[in-house]
C-alpha cells in the first residue's frame, strides 16, 4: 500500500449502514454505475432493518462523509448447501478514494465478521468482461468456485430460445436426492401447470415445506426455509416464491427472488435459490408445473432474465434446467474461504 494509501487508511472508520446513509449510498452508486439506483439501495436498507440476522451492510467513512459502501446477503442452504456462507454483492468506493484500500478494508471487516460468526466461505459473481473487478478479486485471494450460473431468457424470448432445447430427448439424469420433474414434455408451459395446482408460497406453507426438505436432503434447514419465506412476504416486490399442491396438500415449491440491482446490473433479473419436489411426487412434471408458472408471473411483471448457480456435480439439477432451455451465463462464480 502507497503512503497515500495508508494515510487515507487511517482515516476510515467501518460501521453498519444506517437509513440516513441512503442519498450518500445512491449518489457514490450513480458517479460509479452511470445511472441512478435509488429503489434497489432503498429496498436493501429496507430488507436490512426489517431481516438484519440476513444481511450486512457496512460503510467506510472519512472527514468528507460516506467513502464507501459493501452490501452482503447471509446464505446457508441454496440447493443443499449445509455450511452458513456470505454473499458479496455491492461494494463501492468514492471515486476520489480508488486504489487507497478503502475497498480492502470494507472487504476484511466483512471477512471479520464472517469468521467471528462460523462462516465458512464467501462468495460473489462478475461479469467476465470486467476485468478490473476481477483483477481487484483476485488481488483479495478469490478463486473460481465449483459452480456455474446458468440463465433463461422470459417471454417470447425465452420460448423461441427454448424451442429446440424442448424437442430434444431429456437429459441424463444424475444421482441427485430429487427428481425435479417428470420427463419433459415439448410445450411444458402449455401442458405442466394442469398436473398440479401452482400458487404464491405463503406463510402457513412453511411445515410443509419444511417437512419435503427433510425428506429431499436428510437434514433439518428449518432455518434457511424459514429465513426464505419471511423473505418472500417481506417484500412484495419479491413475492415469486411458489408452492404446488395436489389435493391441497403441498408437494413442491420454488424458492425465487426480484434482484434489482445487485452486482451492478441495471435491469432487474429474477433469481432461482431453490427447487424441490416431494419424493413420493416424483416423475409427475410437479417441478416443470413450478418453473412453468414462474416463467408466466415473471413475463407479467416483465422481468426478461432469470438465472441460478447450480454446483458442477449435480448434474440432475443441471440437467433438468438445460433441457428447460436455461444456458450458460456470462458471468462467474468466485469464492472466498473464511477458514
Amino acid at each position: 500500500m502507497t503512503p497515500t494509501a495508508l494515510a487515507a487508511s487511517a482515516q476510515l472508520s467501518i460501521r453498519a449502514l444506517t437509513r440516513d446513509d441512503l442519498d450518500d449510498v445512491v449518489a457514490l452508486d450513480a458517479a460509479l454505475e452511470g445511472h441512478v439506483r435509488r429503489a434497489y439501495f432503498q429496498r436493501r436498507l429496507a430488507s436490512a432493518i426489517a431481516q438484519p440476522g440476513q444481511h450486512l451492510q457496512l460503510a467506510a467513512v472519512d472527514a468528507q462523509g460516506l467513502a464507501g459502501h459493501l452490501l452482503a446477503r447471509r446464505t446457508s442452504g441454496e440447493f443443499g448447501r449445509a455450511s452458513p456462507g456470505l454473499r458479496l454483492e455491492v461494494i463501492g468506493v468514492r471515486s476520489d478514494l480508488r486504489g487507497q484500500g478503502v475497498g480492502t478494508q470494507l472487504l476484511q471487516a466483512l471477512i471479520g465478521h464472517g469468521q467471528r460468526h462460523g462462516v465458512a466461505e464467501l462468495r460473489t459473481t462478475a461479469a467476465w468482461t470486467d476485468h478490473r473487478m476481477l483483477r481487484w478479486l483476485a488481488a483479495m485471494d478469490f478463486k473460481l468456485a465449483p459452480d456455474h450460473i446458468v440463465e433463461c431468457v422470459v417471454g417470447d424470448g425465452y420460448q423461441a430460445e427454448r424451442g429446440d432445447a424442448l424437442d430434444q430427448p431429456p437429459p441424463e439424469r444424475g444421482t441427485d436426492a430429487n427428481d425435479y420433474g417428470a420427463e419433459a414434455d415439448n410445450d411444458f408451459e402449455q401442458v405442466e401447470r394442469h398436473r398440479a395446482d401452482v400458487t404464491a408460497m405463503r406463510p402457513d406453507d412453511l411445515a410443509q415445506i419444511e417437512r419435503i426438505d427433510r425428506a429431499i436432503t436428510g437434514r433439518d434447514r428449518s432455518s434457511y426455509i424459514a429465513d426464505k419465506l419471511g423473505e418472500a412476504m417481506a417484500d412484495s416486490a419479491i413475492r415469486v416464491s411458489l408452492s404446488a399442491r395436489v389435493d391441497d396438500a403441498i408437494v413442491g415449491y420454488l424458492m425465487a427472488r426480484v434482484d434489482l440491482g445487485d452486482f451492478g446490473r441495471v435491469e432487474p433479473v429474477a433469481v432461482l435459490d431453490t427447487l424441490g419436489v416431494d419424493p413420493a411426487y416424483e416423475h409427475r412434471g410437479i417441478g416443470h408445473a413450478l418453473l412453468s408458472q414462474l416463467f408466466t408471473n415473471l413475463s407479467a411483471l416483465q422481468i426478461d432474465r432469470i438465472e441460478t448457480v447450480v454446483a458442477v456435480r449435480n448434474l440432475a439439477l443441471t440437467g433438468f434446467l438445460l433441457g428447460a432451455g436455461f444456458k450458460p451465463s456470462q458471468r462467474l462464480t468466485l469464492l472466498r474461504s473464511l477458514k
